[in-house]
Parts: C-alpha cells; sequence; structure tokens
C-alpha cells in the first residue's frame, strides 16, 4: 500500500491528537506518512519524535507534499493553507479515524477534510474541504458541512442541515432537524457556542449561544 506523504501545519493540540493516529488511516487504498510538523513559532526540533519545520524548510525538503491544516479556527486555517499552496503543497487526502462510521457510497469528504475517533456520519453527506470533525461527533442525514468548517468534540448536527464555510461549533453544541428542501442553515462565518441547541438558522456572521441558541447581544446581560 503506498502511503502519501503528510504534514501537519501546526504542532498543538489537535495537531499532535491527529499525528498520533493518521499513520493508521487509509484512504482508496493507500496510508498517510507523517513527514513533519509544521510550525513557524515552535522552537523546537522534533515533537513526539516527528520533525519540526518550518513552512519554507517543509516546502524545500518535500515539494508537492500534502498538509494538513491542524487548527481550529476555520479561518485561520484557511489563510494557513493559502500559505502552504503558496509554497507548493498540496491538500491531503481525506484523514478519517478508522474507527468512525459512514455510508461509503453516500458520505463525500473533500481534501484536507478531517474527522476523529468515535464519530459517525450516516447517509448523504457532505464534508467540505478543509472542515474538520472532532471527537465523538454525530452527522445525520442530508447534511452538508462546509469547507473549514469546524465541529469541536461532541457536536451533533441533526438531518437536513447546512453549514456553510467557515462555521464554528463549540463542545457540545447540537442542532434540531431541517426539513427535506428546506435544511436548517448556518452562515458562513457563523460562531455557536458550546453546549448550544440550535432551532432556527444563523445568519453569516452571527454568534448564538443558550438554549435555544440566540444571539450573544440577545441573550440577557450579553454574556455567554
Amino acid at each position: 500500500m503506498q502511503a502519501q506523504e503528510l504534514l501537519i501545519f501546526g504542532a498543538g493540540g489537535f495537531g499532535r491528537e491527529v499525528a498520533s493516529w493518521v499513520q493508521r488511516a487509509t484512504w482508496n487504498g493507500h496510508g498517510f506518512r507523517l513527514l513533519a510538523f509544521v510550525d513557524d513559532g515552535l522552537q523546537a526540533a522534533e515533537l513526539s519524535g516527528v520533525p519540526v519545520l518550518t513552512l519554507e524548510r517543509a516546502a524545500a525538503a518535500h515539494p508537492g507534499a500534502g498538509v494538513l491544516a491542524s487548527v481550529g479556527d476555520p479561518r485561520l486555517r484557511q489563510r494557513l493553507i493559502a500559505r502552504a499552496r503558496e509554497h507548493g503543497l498540496t491538500a491531503t487526502a481525506p484523514l478519517i479515524h478508522p474507527s468512525v462510521e459512514y455510508d461509503a457510497r453516500s458520505v463525500r469528504f473533500g481534501d484536507g477534510a478531517v474527522v476523529c475517533a468515535g464519530s459517525i456520519l450516516t447517509v448523504d453527506i457532505e464534508v467540505g474541504e478543509h472542515a474538520q470533525v472532532n471527537l465523538d461527533c454525530t452527522v445525520g442525514h442530508d447534511a452538508v458541512i462546509g469547507a473549514y468548517a469546524t465541529l469541536s468534540p461532541g457536536v451533533h448536527i441533526s438531518g437536513n442541515v447546512a453549514l456553510e464555510q467557515c462555521v464554528f461549533f463549540g463542545t457540545g453544541a447540537v442542532t434540531l432537524n431541517g426539513s427535506p428542501g428546506r435544511p436548517l442553515r448556518l452562515g458562513a462565518d457563523a460562531v455557536v457556542g458550546a453546549g448550544a441547541v440550535v432551532t432556527r438558522d444563523v445568519p453569516a456572521g452571527t454568534t448564538v449561544v443558550g438554549v435555544p441558541a440566540r444571539a450573544r447581544n440577545q441573550v440577557s446581560g450579553g454574556a455567554q
């Protein structure tokens, strides 16, 4: 089985978590070989036995390698991927933890997408490029997880829900179901606070918190 060479852009906690299992993942008959962490700010030669390189050094040493941006902030992840592409690196194939349950016939993953241990994706789902589905999440039927979106641990996306690009869900947040032909929709750059329950559409760029989730400036006292 030929392995795709991989660089993890970001040596923080999520990057180290992915590094711990990436070489057990497979995609379309090939595995992955972790080459290095890419981190311009970390003053260390290696981390957990994996070399740490600046972006410039990584691109020179491993031209054309696949890259994964391992940060939770969607817009920062988008900027890191843009920088990597400027240096000639490419998006990695999707990284799916071996324990993840999904219907291979109807669930589609974009390049650079990551799905972590314990997650379940049912049927007729689209996960966009460089989206992150963290530990123990569920995604129901006919859902769309937009490019660069982030689902933190324990998020539950019900059926007929559409997340546009760069949506962020905090830990333990959930949505109710949308309807066929009328999905519950979260606009680009929307943020859902930890533990919130989304019961209606969320406009682009809006932060919602609470149960049921409301815009942050509508919550009593203006605090989460």
